[in-house]
């Protein structure tokens, strides 16, 4: 059985387990946060989420996670049989990453520790968005899959990238980042009432205040070591 590592807060870690869920694997979840001695046991650099398959091999990078699930249960496919398609359901779900979702997580720092965001990072982040609000109208179909009629990978991890754009860059930025490419709130609306998401929202909601708790004792740690050397300054 493949055991999934991580915690139900990550969005990368959800989206393995929607994979896992839609793929109808068995799978058992084993709670851990990055950075730990834990998590270093199975992912080199230790990031959420990682994977051991029921061979013993250990996993990270979710990106090669679903990857490796696709090749290694075909059954209930993820991705189209003709390469040319294939092709560009990962150009979606890079440009997703690296335009969409990577920017926005430059915001999270800020919302957890209420401090304002600096002009030039604004610009920066809301540069790179609107890179990938332009190339998504170009790639996204949503008719009514984001890649065309077959469900795919790309709906899946579309779906996780655009949690952190609405949590962080449309609430910290004041901009509706996703109606900028229309028909993707819509399509959002419908991958959200899917079992497996709402399934997965209330384990991420479940696991909120554990997570909040253990960011509040990072800032508070962080914080702490910046007061010492402030004084050691003096």
């Amino acid at each position: 059985m493949i055991t999934l590592h991580g915690f139900a807060a990550s969005n990368y870690y959800n989206l393995v387990k929607h994979v896992l869920l839609y793929k109808q694997l068995p799978f058992q979840e084993n709670l851990v946060y990055g950075g730990s001695d834990e998590l270093l046991a199975v992912s080199p650099v230790g990031k959420v989420p990682a994977i051991t398959t029921p061979e013993g091999l250990n996993l990270s990078e979710s990106s090669v996670i679903c990857d490796f699930i696709e090749e290694r249960y075909p059954d209930t496919p993820l991705y189209p049989t003709d390469a040319g398609e294939r092709a560009v359901v990962h150009q979606i779900m890079k440009i997703a990453e690296l335009y969409l979702e990577l920017p926005s997580r430059r915001l999270i720092p800020f919302a957890f520790s209420g401090t304002a965001i600096p002009k030039p990072v604004v610009a920066e982040v809301r540069q790179v968005l609107e890179r990938g609000i332009v190339a998504l109208n170009r790639l996204s179909q949503f008719s009514p899959w984001i890649a065309g009629e077959q469900f795919t990978m790309a709906d899946i991890y579309v779906y996780y990238v655009s949690t952190i754009v609405s949590n962080f860059a449309s609430k910290q930025l004041d901009w509706d980042v996703l109606a900028e490419i229309p028909g993707m709130k819509e399509w959002n609306e419908a991958m959200s009432q899917s079992a497996i998401a709402q399934t997965i929202e209330a384990d991420r909601l479940a696991n909120m205040p554990e997570f909040m708790q253990r960011v509040k004792e990072q800032i508070q740690a962080v914080n702490a070591v910046n007061a010492v050397n402030a004084a050691n300054a003096d």
